[in-house]
């Protein structure tokens, strides 16, 4: 049966890419009328759509907004399309572009503006920051999410003091927007071979990694295993004691939440260092309603302690400026 889907599915995508690629290029004329390039690419991907994905995407993603249900190389062909087409034009009008698109109610428009603003944040960094910001605080899903790595971790290596914009979002009551920090990390060294493996990836990203250790979430769980297992492209050897390190903490304090995160990082670590962290682990299980044991949890509820909770999304949004 799987064979089937999946046989199906590369039929699909193989039926309709040029088609894609198409309707990307076509919106290259539309790049100074916003409303009508949102409503060119609306009705492009609802050609795309396929039921049977967006059923499998709302499985996967449980919760996840309004859903068209186009394959992910379908909707990176019309990226694709755009980008070929737009190659030499200059990128001013995309910020415009992007801002129309994230009030579009459907996912995929605002997953085609994380790919404008990956462009953007490399010609016009601080205003693409605030759509960046805005498109956090508003994120719901792990796809989106992870999807929004992307143009994230492009700004912070094009400039190294962004970094401080995870930093922030370490403390945030949304654990969309914690689980931002792990997926970015576990995404820089793989948008920029050289820089995304340079020291300083190791050593802002450890620390993010482990005042995060501890969370509660699930999904930030799942993000900082990712994180880690990727910077063991960076510096095996840092990430290796750094796990050694969480384990003791994790054995230490019967830590479910820690000890998760390590189990899954250890198929990537040199098994005569990893199995000793196998054995160390064994039993330590994550419990039901057991609260975040993180250095962030701790240090947002000091200085939360007895303030309303307020949710970020709900800020009103000011004008690009």
């Amino acid at each position: 049966m799987t064979s089937a889907v999946s046989e199906r599915a590369a039929a699909l995508v193989a039926e309709r890419r040029e088609r894609a690629e198409e309707i990307g290029r076509d919106l290259a004329e539309l790049t100074d009328e916003p409303d009508a390039f949102a409503t060119a690419l609306r009705e492009g991907l609802t050609s795309l759509a396929d039921p049977e994905y967006e059923a499998g995407q709302r499985r996967i993603a449980p919760g996840i907004g309004k859903v068209l249900g186009v394959r992910w190389p379908l909707l990176a062909g019309v990226q694709r399309g755009f980008r070929e087409a737009t190659r030499r034009q200059r990128s001013g009008p995309f910020l415009v572009l992007a801002d129309r698109l994230f009030r579009d109610e459907a996912l995929e428009p605002r997953w085609f503006a994380f790919g404008l603003l990956e462009r953007l944040v490399v010609d016009d960094p601080e205003r693409s920051w605030q759509l960046l910001r805005r498109a956090a605080r508003e994120a719901g899903d792990w796809i989106t999410v992870d999807s929004l790595a992307h143009p994230y971790g492009r700004g912070i290596l094009i400039e190294s003091y962004r970094w401080a914009e995870l930093e922030q979002l370490v403390f945030s009551p949304s654990h969309w927007e914690r689980r931002l920090v792990g997926s970015t990390i576990a995404t820089i060294p793989f948008i920029e071979r050289h820089l995304g493996r340079s020291p300083i990836v190791v050593e802002h990203g450890l620390p993010l990694v482990g005042q995060l250790m501890g969370d509660a979430s699930p999904d930030v769980q799942k993000a900082l295993a990712w994180a880690l297992r990727s910077l063991t492209l960076v510096d095996l050897e840092a990430t290796t004691r750094f796990c050694e390190e969480e384990t003791a903490r994790a054995t230490a304090g019967d830590d479910g939440h820690r000890a998760w995160v390590i189990r899954d990082t250890l198929p990537k670590l040199d098994p005569a260092r990893a199995e000793p962290l196998r054995k160390s682990l064994a039993g330590i299980r994550r419990r039901p309603g057991a609260p975040s044991s993180s250095e962030a949890a701790a240090t947002a509820e000091r200085f939360s302690s007895g303030a309303p909770t307020i949710d970020p999304a709900t800020f009103p949004e000011p004008p690009l400026t």
